[in-house]
Formats: C-alpha cells, structure tokens, sequence
C-alpha cells in the first residue's frame, strides 16, 4: 500500500503541474492577441466549469481570434459559424440527408460536434437559430428527428456578439443568456497595447496562421479533466454559500432592476469561485473569489428596468454597489 503522505506529495504536485500547463495559456495566447488577460481567465474558468462564455464587443477587437488562439493553445477540436439573418437552425446542429444508395436517411452532424463551438456574431440571427443551441448547451446532445445525439467532451460555445445598440442586431432571450456561465466584455486596448497590435502587424503577424505566430498546444483534454477533479474538491465553507446567496438576492430586490439573479446564477457563481479560487493556487473559497467572478457571471443575468437605463445606470454598477453593501463573512 502506498504511503498516505507521498500520494498526497503526489497529488499536490500533479495538481502543481496541471494548473501550471493551464496558466501557461495566458503566455501561449500573448503570442497572438495583445492585453486580454482577463477574457483569457474567464474562457478557462468557463472550461473548468464544463460552461459557455458570451464574448462582447465592438468590431475589431480580436473577439474571434481569442477564440482560435485558445483552441490552438489547448489542442481541441474547434468549428466555426458565422450567425447571419438566413442561417437555419439545421445549419448548426445537422440534419437527416436522404441517401440514394440506401434509400434511407442517415444524420449529417453540424458543426455543434466539436469541442469549442465559435458562434461568431450570434446575435445577428434570428431568435429561432439561436435558440437550436438551447439544448446543446444545456443537455450537451442534440435531438434531429426524435433521436438524442450526445456532444463531444470538452463541449464548450464561445459566442461573440456585437453590442445591441449595433445595427442589424436581435437581442438574446433571456432564457439562452442563462445558459452561458460569463459574459465577458472585451474593451477597446489601452495605447500602448494598441501600439504593440500594430507593431507586430508590420512585422509580418498573419491572424489566420496561429501556428506561424508560434501558439503551439500547452494543454489537452486530459489536463482540462484533472483540473476539473481538482476544482470539484476545492472546499467551499457555509459561510461563503450564504455569501453567494445573499449578493443573488440582493440582486431580486434592487429598484434598479426588473430581473434579478435566479438560482441557477447563483449555483454558477460559486461554481466559478471554485475554479478561480483553484487557479489561483488555493483548495478553499475566500470572498475575493467571489467578488472576482460576480461581475462576469451575474451581468447578463440581470435586467435594468427601462428608467435607470435612462439615468446611466448598468448591470455593473448595479451588481458593484450590491457587493460594497452585502456584508463579507469573516
């Protein structure tokens, strides 16, 4: 029988190794995309958690190419559609073809198998194409003529939308912005960032030739498993449950909004505390963890009501005055 301290010795340093090979995405991802650290974080954090991100921002900030960059760091299996206002929900998930050979019909898969599903622009197709991504981000398989078609594993959406102010754009239902487990804002780069960007344009960077730019695979789908495991152990105390539950409360009761956090936002907050709190070297939940993760996996989850949207006010600033006021367990 081996000895309790040295699998424990052994458990510690493969967890070492794990969370290493995942950080080492930050430095794998920098080879293409210039200042996005904290959509990097998130899009990890979001594979820990076996969910779905929603990536927002104006035209022309590499939304698409952190994605591709990702999916080349981590060695999966990636696809890519482009939501137009014509595209069918058969275009996403598949369909029966008829074969003339065997005069039967067999299922075409869509391009929904796969392990990271870019949707680029999805909020520039219509409500009845976003909406055949429902069950495969929810149950991970997908149903063509009564039969379920299981997902592949990692199955992750990464979906880029334009802000809804933006011409030729339909707003997410509800129901389909709670099944993504952050929504991450990606914001114009600072000058120097900018500078970089362009720098390394001039010296000849293709962004459709990641493996020119040098983003080679850091980390695979046996990594992303035992960090799954690990995060799954990390202790979360009661004090930080109720924690958790007191901010998505506060959040049913704020005049500012018609729509507060269910409690399916609130299970994804603690699940992402857990994963945040694991990348940052520790096997417990602190406050930190939470207040680091609420801004991305509450903001979309929430709804202004139509006069504080009027007065400036946002799901942000909202969801940051909540946090200042809910106390913080010691």
């Amino acid at each position: 029988m081996m000895d309790p301290t040295t699998d424990n010795a052994g458990n510690t340093g493969n967890q070492a190794d794990v969370r290493a090979s995942l950080e080492a995405l930050r430095a794998e991802i920098a080879k293409a995309v210039v200042g996005q650290d904290p959509a990097v974080t998130g899009l990890v954090v979001a594979l820990l958690c076996r969910g779905h991100v929603l990536l927002e921002g104006v035209p022309g900030v590499a939304k698409t190419l952190l994605v591709r960059a990702l999916a080349s760091a981590l060695e999966l299996d990636t696809k890519r559609v482009q939501f137009t206002p014509d595209l069918m929900p058969s275009d996403v998930t598949g369909s029966l073809v008829y074969d003339t050979r065997t005069a039967e019909f067999s299922f075409q898969p869509g391009p929904v198998f796969t392990n990271l599903l870019l949707a680029d622009e999805i909020n520039r197709t219509p409500p009845k194409t976003q909406s055949s991504l429902l069950e495969a981000m929810e149950e991970r398989q997908v149903t063509v003529d009564g039969t379920p078609r299981l997902l592949p594993d990692p199955f992750l959406v990464a979906a880029t939308q334009n802000p809804v102010e933006y011409e030729g754009t339909y707003p997410l239902p509800e129901a389909q912005l709670d099944r993504f487990l952050l929504k991450l804002t990606i914001p114009l780069p600072s000058r120097q960032d900018e500078i970089a960007v362009l720098t390394r344009h001039a010296e000849g960077f293709n962004p459709r030739d990641l493996r020119a730019a040098g983003v080679r695979p850091v980390a695979g789908p046996a990594d992303l498993e035992a960090a799954r495991a690990a995060v799954a152990k990390t202790t979360v105390s009661p004090e930080i449950t109720a924690y958790v539950v007191d901010i998505c409360r506060a959040t049913r009761e704020s005049p500012s909004l018609t729509l507060g956090v269910s409690p399916r936002g609130a299970t994804a907050l603690l699940a992402t505390s857990r994963a945040w709190a694991w990348l940052t070297g520790r096997d417990y939940v602190i406050p930190d963890d939470v207040k680091a993760l609420a801004l991305p996996t509450l903001r979309h989850r929430v709804q202004l009501r139509p006069e504080a949207e009027m007065e400036g006010v946002t799901a942000d600033s909202v969801i940051n005055a909540i946090l200042a006021h809910v106390p913080v367990p010691r």
